[in-house]
This record gives structure tokens, C-alpha cells and sequence, in this order.
């Protein structure tokens, strides 16, 4: 019996050996005829190419249009006609909020809505970014179970969005970041276990956020415009504070963005050794020197300025504490970042989508734009640079072998007219059409 039964094993082992075998060698490969391609933004682009994509990742790029490679009958070949098309890498978005939007019902929706209707309007939120040809994201404040599990999800090909890395949020008592706005007996309730004072209970906060799934931790060293508070937009975490947070994290191999308004929030967070600074609107000149010093990236967010301020002046959402921080930060980031770019800062795309509507991820390029930052810059900002910033150069910000099928296409260049991402036809993610 004993002999049958070891027969039989290795029987079904061969089996499914053979059909193992079978199901490694047969591929999907996508030859994708790219009329412009710019595979390596920075860099000029080249006409009449051809991109050889194999089961998500490019494998090569060559010259002219290739009909046929070398291939098993098992294999599935496929031809993307792109000639008249001007094709590049998939965009990043370094600032986003997939669970909301801000609006009147924010109040209401916060009380009524469940965990898992917050959950399937984030599904949603991200199609929708992805739909725009945004196909890595970095999200900056969630709910932290939730937005893991979207995450997750997304990677296992359960539901459809970008690539999500998440954050986890430290924040001090009463600070931006901390739940406002609320009767006492609710901001117990909400109030988040990563809400820290001092500097050794903040380093309780990043590991706690990193141990239950933090890809990256957010702190708030200033206050901030949407808090419905009146404690300013000046500096809220100490130095010590940020110091642990920061350490902690790095520690665990985690990289730290830090919500930050005033410049001497901003400062005290690049001293610490902070990797990006989130909205920097008032970046002053020892700021610019901080951030050339340690090579810390600055996501400017000119989306979340300008939207704010014509909700302010034209609506009444927004409570009369938070008007008054709207009009005068907003109106105030576009001339910041200016100079901060004319300075050499390193810029790294993120918009805020949240405040925001998402799907509308683009309109920050054209604010960039009007700033002063030239196509090219706006373009390598959203690939490369975010790339680098999230340590995922070696898989994306390029259309090189080796790296995931990421890649949109419009019909015109946007180096010509960078409001031709407002509309992008055609989008693919890791080998798979989203959109044509």
C-alpha cells in the first residue's frame, strides 16, 4: 500500500511538473509600435520605435517597427499600434488622498459613511486616477487599515488602480494630522494610536505605523490650511520630536514626507533629515540651502493651493477658520515654488488629489507650467524623480528593460503642450491596457 500510495505521488507530482513547465514557457508579449517615445524623460526623444514587452516588463526597446519576435507557439503575441502617438512613462503621483474628496458633505459622509463604504469609494477614487495615466501613487493620509487593503488588493489583481505606497500618519495632540472639529466624545473616538508627544512616545507612534503596514510615514511638522482649527500654519512638532520620528523610521527602512507650510517647520524637518517636503509654501532661503545640503525632494501640490482658494472665495465649505488660512497660503505657493525650482530644489509631482477631485491629477502639470518650470522638468518630476523618491527607480520613471510596461500615450507631445495630459487616451499598467 505503501508503494501505491508513494506511485501515485510522484505521479501527480510529474503531472503537475509538466503542466508547471508548460505555464512558465508560454508568455504574453506585446510588441508596442511607439510613433515618438520618450523612454527616458530628461532625455531627447526618439522616433519610430519599438517596445517588446513580456508577461508586464519590458524586455527591450528597438529601433523601427518589429512584427514578430522569437516566441514559443504557446505563447500569446500581441501588436499595439501607437505610430501616431507620442508614448512615455506611466505618471506618479507623490500626494494623494484615495478615501475622500473635499466637499460640503465631508461632515455628514464622516459620520455616516461605514469602513467598507469608504473602502469601495476608494476602489473608485483610484480607478479613476489610474484612468488618468496616473500609475503609481503615494498615498499621504487614510485611514491606515483601509488604504493597506486597497494596497494589497491592487497588487493581487483584485480590483483595478495604481500602484499604491502607503503611509502611515504621526502626528503630535492637536496638531494637523490629529482629528479636529469635532464634539469631545467623538475626537476621542477618532482620535489615531500614532498621535505622539514628545520625542520617545513619537517613536512608539512610527514604529507602531511601520509594524501594522506603513510603506512610508507621514508626519506633520506644521499646522495646516484644512485643519478647522485656529492654531496657524507654523511649526507644531519639536525638533526633538521630528528628530525621533524621522530616525525610527529610517531605522526600519522607511523614508519620512513631512507636511509643511512655514519655513521654520520646513527647516526643522530638513535638519532631521526629513526625505520630502509636502507643499512647502513658504520656503525661505536657508530652506532652499537645506534642501540642496541633504538632497531632500520638494512636492510642491500647486493643485491643493489653487483649488482651496477658489472654494474659498466662492463657497461656503470651507469654515471661516480655514478661509482665511486658504486664501493666504494658496495664493502664496505658486511664487514659492517658483523660486524654490529656480534654485536647483529637486521636484518630485504631487498634487494633493483628495482636496482636489481625483481624475484631475494633470491640471498640477499646467500650474507647474505656469510657474515657470519648463515641459521636460514637469514630465521627469513625474517619472524619474517620483521614482527615485519612493526607491523604485530600478522598476519604474523609465521605459527600459527590466521595468514594469507602464506607459501611456497621447496624441500630441507634451512637450509641445503639457495640457495635453489633461486627456490621455491610452494607458497601460504593467503590461495590461487600462484604457485605449
Amino acid at each position: 500500500m505503501k508503494s501505491a500510495l508513494f506511485t501515485l505521488s510522484t505521479l501527480g507530482s510529474s503531472i503537475g511538473a509538466a503542466l508547471l513547465a508548460v505555464s512558465v514557457q508560454a508568455a504574453d508579449i506585446t510588441l508596442l509600435h511607439a510613433g515618438q517615445l520618450l523612454a527616458v524623460p530628461g532625455e531627447k526623444p526618439t522616433s519610430e520605435q519599438t517596445l517588446v514587452i513580456r508577461d508586464g516588463l519590458i524586455v527591450d526597446v528597438q529601433s523601427g517597427y518589429l512584427n514578430d519576435v522569437a516566441h514559443t507557439p504557446e505563447d500569446t503575441l500581441t501588436i499595439i499600434d501607437l505610430k501616431k502617438s507620442f508614448v512615455m512613462p506611466g505618471l506618479m503621483d507623490m500626494h494623494v488622498h484615495l478615501q475622500g474628496e473635499l466637499g460640503p458633505k465631508n461632515d455628514s459622509d464622516a459620520l455616516r459613511m461605514s469602513d467598507a463604504a469608504v473602502a469601495m469609494r476608494s476602489v473608485y477614487f483610484a480607478n479613476k486616477t489610474l484612468q488618468a495615466g496616473f500609475t503609481t501613487v503615494r498615498d499621504l493620509g487614510a485611514k491606515p487599515e483601509q488604504i493597506y487593503a486597497l494596497r494589497d488588493a491592487i497588487n493581487k489583481g483584485w480590483v483595478t488602480g495604481p500602484r499604491i505606497i502607503a503611509s502611515g500618519g504621526v502626528s503630535v495632540t492637536g496638531g494637523h494630522g490629529d482629528v479636529d472639529g469635532m464634539s469631545p466624545d467623538l475626537l476621542e473616538k477618532y482620535t489615531e494610536k500614532t498621535i505622539c508627544d514628545g520625542p520617545y512616545d513619537c517613536r512608539r507612534a512610527t514604529r507602531r505605523a511601520i509594524k501594522f503596514g506603513a510603506d512610508v510615514i507621514k508626519i506633520t511638522s506644521t499646522g495646516g490650511v484644512l485643519s478647522d482649527t485656529n492654531t496657524g500654519t507654523g511649526q507644531q512638532m519639536e525638533d526633538d520630536e521630528l528628530k525621533e520620528v524621522i530616525d525610527a523610521a529610517h531605522a526600519l527602512g522607511r523614508k519620512v514626507a513631512s507636511h509643511a507650510h512655514s519655513a521654520s517647520g520646513i527647516n526643522a524637518a530638513l535638519r532631521a533629515g526629513v526625505d520630502s517636503i509636502e507643499h512647502g509654501s513658504y520656503a525661505d532661503k536657508d530652506s532652499i540651502k537645506l534642501f540642496k545640503k541633504s538632497g531632500a525632494y520638494l512636492v510642491p501640490t500647486l493643485l491643493a493651493g489653487d483649488t482651496v482658494v477658489q472654494m474659498a472665495k466662492n463657497t461656503d465649505v470651507l469654515s471661516p477658520a480655514i478661509k482665511e488660512k486658504a486664501i493666504r497660503v494658496g495664493g502664496d505657493m505658486m511664487a514659492n515654488f517658483k523660486a524654490s525650482y529656480k534654485a536647483g530644489v529637486k521636484i518630485a509631482y504631487g498634487t494633493d488629489s483628495g482636496v482636489s477631485h481625483h481624475g484631475d491629477n494633470a491640471k498640477e502639470a499646467v500650474l507647474m507650467s505656469r510657474a515657470g518650470m519648463t515641459n521636460m522638468d514637469i514630465l521627469k518630476s513625474a517619472t524619474v524623480n517620483a521614482a527615485d523618491l519612493i526607491d523604485m527607480s530600478a522598476q519604474l520613471g523609465t521605459l527600459e528593460a527590466g521595468k514594469y510596461a507602464d506607459i501611456i500615450a497621447m496624441p500630441t507631445s507634451p512637450l509641445d503642450n503639457i495640457e495635453v495630459l489633461l486627456d490621455i487616451p491610452f494607458v497601460m499598467k504593467a503590461g495590461k491596457i487600462v484604457k485605449q
